[in-house]
């Protein structure tokens, strides 16, 4: 590849990745066997997108060596109106699409991969780029990624490789900070708060923090929104729960025996950082996303909505591959008769959500995700932290309970 035998696309991109690993003081290169790229338009930007575009134009053998996969992209077509979304915003989003269909890049459109593509095993590497998802993968999965940026998930997925550091490495997954649980959380923004509390707690990516005291084993949802909100509030690409999470049988197998007990989390604490994000009653839209939902998720938010009227706009969001079973079990039926909407293959803040927000008209939005609760401050949002319970309820009178 470096001698440009497979084109210069995969010459640039190895050429990319020798760089990345030599700032990092990788040996060398290990091999992948999956992608995952992080790339809504709103990042790419014009610049971006042309450059993505350039690739296959100017090499016909541009194509990627292993599965690669998509992050969601930056507009649900079918709901670009709803959304308040611009024809450029939309031709940007287009051209996007087809410059990864060149690259034999699969539009999954997904941050839940682990739960609707393929999960990655034990000892696995890949390249995957969403933070939620390298969370979720190197923790709950056992497998091996460090967050990948765009360029590098998309070399990764022309080359078959990346460099051999970070979470690629044994030494790197020992726990560095010890946490005590004094109390199991209930619902999922109790466990996006705790992930978030973990997160700011422990501070820096290369933290890797160890939790004890759990009183239960969290389901997949309950993990996603729990190492989703780490990942946001602490840039944390790994967490060990003990007796959990596969690398974890007992405290002594993280290294986190030798560690003290850095911090007591009890429900408190929880409460303390929901607080947080509580000060508005009033809402102008309710937004389910951050991460995409589970069927599950999207199970129960439909049978909250069953019966009711909203005199505020309701947003779920799901990756492409639920939306088909959500619409054949009749749940997108339920959400949407309320007068919700049911998105795919999106996500809210990869959207434009400033533009959306004045389109629209709205600021003060109501959600059960920590993670989104800790980005839209800064796309000019008052966002609000409740529960799914409370925040359909917030959609029917227009504010929160």
């Amino acid at each position: 590849m470096l001698a440009g035998e497979h084109g210069p696309a995969a010459k640039n991109a190895i050429a990319h990745q020798v760089k990345v690993g030599d700032f990092f003081g990788a040996a060398d290169l290990v091999p992948v066997t999956q992608a995952h790229i992080m790339a809504d338009t709103e990042s790419l930007g014009r610049s971006g997108v042309e450059w993505l575009e350039a690739l296959a134009r100017e090499d016909p053998k541009a194509r990627v060596r292993v599965p690669t996969i998509m992050d969601p992209r930056g507009t649900d077509f079918a709901k670009a109106s709803v959304l308040g979304h611009s024809d450029w915003m939309l031709d940007l989003e287009r051209r996007a699409i087809a410059g990864f269909k060149a690259l034999g890049i699969f539009m999954t459109d997904t941050c839940i991969n682990y739960q609707t593509i393929q999960a990655p095993t034990r000892g696995e590497s890949v390249a995957f780029g969403d933070t939620g998802v390298v969370v979720y993968c190197n923790s709950v999965c056992g497998a091996r990624s460090n967050f990948e940026g765009g360029p590098s998930a998309i070399a990764a997925g022309l080359t078959g490789r990346t460099p051999r550091y970070g979470f690629h490495l044994d030494a790197q997954r020992r726990a560095t900070i010890r946490f005590r649980a004094d109390w199991t959380p209930v619902s999922l923004n109790d466990w996006g708060a705790l992930g978030g509390l973990i997160g700011r707690l422990a501070g820096n990516y290369w933290a890797v923090p160890v939790v004890e005291g759990l009183g239960r084993v969290p389901g997949s949802d309950e993990l996603k929104h729990f190492g989703a909100a780490m990942a946001s509030f602490g840039s944390s690409a790994m967490f060990h729960l003990v007796g959990i999470t596969p690398e974890a049988a007992r405290l002594e197998d993280t290294g986190g025996d030798g560690l003290p007990v850095a911090h007591r989390l009890g429900e408190k604490d929880v409460r303390a950082l929901q607080a947080q994000y509580a000060g508005e009653k009033q809402i102008d839209v309710v937004v389910f996303s951050a991460p995409q939902l589970s069927l599950y998720e999207l199970r129960s938010l439909a049978a909250l909505c069953d019966g009711r009227k909203f005199v505020r706009p309701l947003l779920a969001i799901t990756s492409p591959q639920v939306k088909p079973e959500a619409d054949r079990f009749g749940l997108t039926d339920k959400i949407e008769k309320a007068g919700g909407h049911v998105l795919s293959g999106m996500c809210f803040y990869q959207s434009y959500a400033r533009e959306i927000a004045e389109a629209n008209g709205w600021k003060r939005l109501a959600t059960n995700s920590t993670k989104m609760v800790n980005i839209l401050g800064g796309y000019g949002y008052v966002p609000l932290l409740a529960s799914m319970e409370h925040c359909v309820e917030a959609a029917q009178t227009g504010r929160l309970p």
